[in-house]
């Protein structure tokens, strides 16, 4: 049985949405608080987290940046608040979809069997390619071309995370949560290093740039025209 951790502090909505979700066949968990809920996203084994943003002792962007940086678990993030600056707050926080309350419970059920859809396609992609690159993610091996390559952990890491995200733009941040977990603070070169790293065992033979700076931004995979 599918899985679902709805995190919200208002009783009402969070009882009215575990009993119509668990009409439609889904197991659900309620969490009350900011707090309550990591820990349950922790040891839960959930298939998606409906995740309130204005929760008690921890706030849902930090709910859902710590979330994210443990598990690729769908997001869907609950807010009273509508300005395009909070949607995308949200969603750089990690979350994978956004809902404005007041909202009709048949557009929210919608979006998690979107998000679930999505979820089962990603989990079964186990090998990656992008241009001229191969990424086995059972076996943890890149090819390059016929040319294979070794690569440290936190390497593997960033590569996959770029190759699951082709041709879209990842900032720092992003990338500091899904690959470092915010371990670095944000003048740390860490990320900076391990692009360099990767690049050079990317172009050893030649090959073509496909990791890109985008300037005061991030980086992005793509291939040039």
């Amino acid at each position: 049985m599918t899985r679902i951790l709805i995190i919200e502090d208002e009783t009402e909505i969070a009882s009215y949405l575990r009993r119509g979700l668990s009409l439609e066949g889904y197991h659900v968990d309620v969490a009350f608080d900011g707090l309550q809920g990591l820990e349950m996203a922790s040891t839960g084994n959930y298939d998606l987290v409906v995740l309130d943003l204005m929760l008690p002792v921890i706030d849902g962007f930090e709910v859902a940046r710590r979330i994210r940086a443990a598990s690729n678990v769908p997001i869907i993030m609950l807010t009273a608040r509508d300005a395009v600056r909070d949607r995308v707050a949200g969603l750089e926080a990690g979350a994978d979809d956004y809902l404005v309350k007041p909202f009709a419970f048949e557009e929210l059920l919608a979006r998690i069997r979107a998000q679930l859809r999505r979820q089962q396609t990603y989990q079964h992609q186990e090998v990656l390619r992008f241009a001229n690159l191969t990424l086995d993610t059972r076996s943890r091996e890149l090819r390059v071309g016929d040319r294979r390559v070794e690569l440290t952990a936190k390497e593997y890491d960033l590569l996959e995370l770029f190759m699951r995200h082709p041709n879209q733009v990842l900032t720092r941040d992003v990338i500091y949560d899904r690959v470092w977990n915010y371990d670095f603070g944000g003048e740390s070169n860490i990320i900076e290093v391990y692009v360099r790293y990767l690049r050079q065992k990317l172009e050893a033979n030649g090959e073509p740039r496909l990791i890109h700076t985008v300037r005061s931004v991030g980086y992005i995979l793509r291939e040039d025209a």
